[in-house]
């Protein structure tokens, strides 16, 4: 994937001030607002983007490192430890070292007399492999990871599908399995940005958020509903229709049920993850509904009834 340019993401110059980044982080937030765009599958990659772009350029001291190093920010401070880690090796072996820096094609460094690169594991695993050369190094970096969030429904959560987002450009379609949770992460190895010089690409993390959903509430694998009974079916006993994630199904109420009795359906929750076939529980509570405009007719037999009782 193709270096990110958070500058260009929300169309600002380098040298803008933390009040434009603000300004251009809003409009465009605004513009590509998962909600705002319920028709447009691009919109949620985008706004992803934007919130990237903005969390790195309103905060001074990333800004500064990735100003620095690009793509590799995350890894500055590692990087800084190594340059003086190395400078330090340069003065203990006569100073005949020399460094290039960022920025170059090629990190370079060697040693009079011992030989010895002064460079540690993290640094060869960072920027790559020893070149040709008596302690030369051809600069690689492993891509950095990436984050994004991807908004689900109850019901595409419920379901197995497939889902397609953008990242820096580019379209990934991922199979999203039955029973994700909210918060939950997964890992896309290999779809973070791209390493340098043939060096591994970095990783994709994607979170997913399931929205709230009107009817059904989710605990674990258990889902939770609501229903109105009215008074009578209450007193004497009936059926009520439940909805459930797969269909409606008829519920029979007993005599005599109170308000805030509660059903479960066996069965009936949420897939479990990664689990075919396996299924938590929907809990169902009864709400009884008092009428509230009766007729004289109807209080005259509620007041019979008062008086039998």
């Amino acid at each position: 994937m193709a270096f990110i340019d958070y500058y260009k993401i929300l169309g600002v110059d380098r040298n803008a001030t933390q009040d434009e980044i603000k300004q251009a982080y809003r409009k465009l937030a605004k513009k590509y607002h998962p909600d705002l765009n319920k028709d447009d599958p691009s919109a949620e990659g985008k706004f992803q983007q934007v919130n990237e772009a903005h969390e790195v350029l309103s905060d001074p001291e990333k800004r500064k490192k990735y100003d620095e190093y690009g793509e590799h920010w995350k890894h500055a401070d590692e990087f800084k430890q190594e340059r003086e880690a190395y400078s330090r090796a340069q003065q203990e072996n006569g100073g005949s070292g020399y460094w290039y820096s960022m920025n170059g094609d090629e990190f370079s460094g060697g040693f009079g007399g011992a030989g010895a690169s002064g460079f540690s594991d993290f640094f060869e695993q960072l920027f790559g492999h020893r070149s040709g050369g008596r302690g030369g190094y051809s600069m690689q970096a492993k891509g950095g990871d990436i984050e994004a969030q991807m908004h689900l429904s109850l019901s595409e959560a419920y379901v197995t599908h497939k889902q397609t987002f953008s990242v820096n450009g580019e379209n990934i379609r991922i199979t999203v399995p039955a029973g994700v949770a909210d918060g939950q992460t997964i890992r896309l190895k290999g779809y973070g940005e791209k390493g340098l010089n043939g060096a591994e690409n970095g990783d994709l993390y994607i979170t997913f958020v399931i929205d709230k959903d009107a009817t059904f509430e989710r605990e674990g694998n258990d889902l939770y509903t609501h229903v109105d009974v009215d008074l009578y079916t209450a007193v004497l006993g009936g059926e009520v229709q439940v909805r459930t994630m797969d269909g409606m199904v008829r519920l029979k109420v007993k005599p005599g049920t109170q308000n805030g009795t509660q059903v479960r359906l066996r069965g009936k929750g949420f897939p479990v993850y990664k689990q075919p076939g396996q299924f938590g529980d929907m809990i169902v509570t009864y709400n009884v509904k008092i009428p509230t405009s009766l007729t004289e007719k109807q209080k005259d037999l509620f007041n019979q009834l008062r008086a039998a009782s």
